[in-house]
């Protein structure tokens, strides 16, 4: 029988490479020129470090156009609060690997909720789909991307 499996995973890679450029485009722009503000990755997080609160929301519009241009969707993005300590403002973007299990059920109901003829199971942090007919599998997949579940969804691992 015909199955494929949904996952949510960003390009590490990719991702170094946007934080890199983003470091470089920060060092030539004259707004932030004399002006203390970083990237750093560590994992799939990134800390952003800057003077100004201002600047952090400059600095994030930088980071997700360099993500945009390196492929990694920003819809993985969760940005959170911003803390100032002594004269920097600091904040933490995680970047979101695998399907959490609240996830996982909204993505079990949404298809459920569908009749769409097949079944779905949720097996650590990926959901496998398993159809008689490649169509209906081509169905459900349509449907998890228009699903707006706040997380990007890739599909491999498709046997047929």
């Amino acid at each position: 029988m015909p199955s494929f499996d949904i996952v949510s995973e960003i390009d590490t890679v990719e991702l170094r490479n946007a934080v890199d450029n983003a470091n470089r485009e920060i060092s030539t722009r004259f707004d932030f020129r004399n002006v203390e503000a970083t990237f750093t990755l560590n994992d799939e997080t990134v800390k952003l470090s800057c003077e100004g609160d201002f600047q952090l929301k400059q600095m994030r519009d930088i980071l997700r156009g360099n993500l945009t241009k390196r492929g990694v969707d920003v819809n993985a993005m969760e940005s959170q609060t911003p803390e100032q300590s002594g004269k920097l403002w600091n904040q933490t973007v995680l970047f979101k690997q695998g399907i959490e299990t609240p996830i996982a059920k909204k993505i079990v109901k949404l298809v459920k909720d569908s009749k769409i003829k097949v079944q779905v199971s949720i097996q650590g942090d990926k959901v496998r789909v398993t159809g008689k007919k490649r169509d209906d599998l081509q169905a459900t997949m349509q449907l998890v991307k228009n699903g707006e579940l706040g997380q990007p969804f890739q599909f491999n691992n498709f046997r047929d």
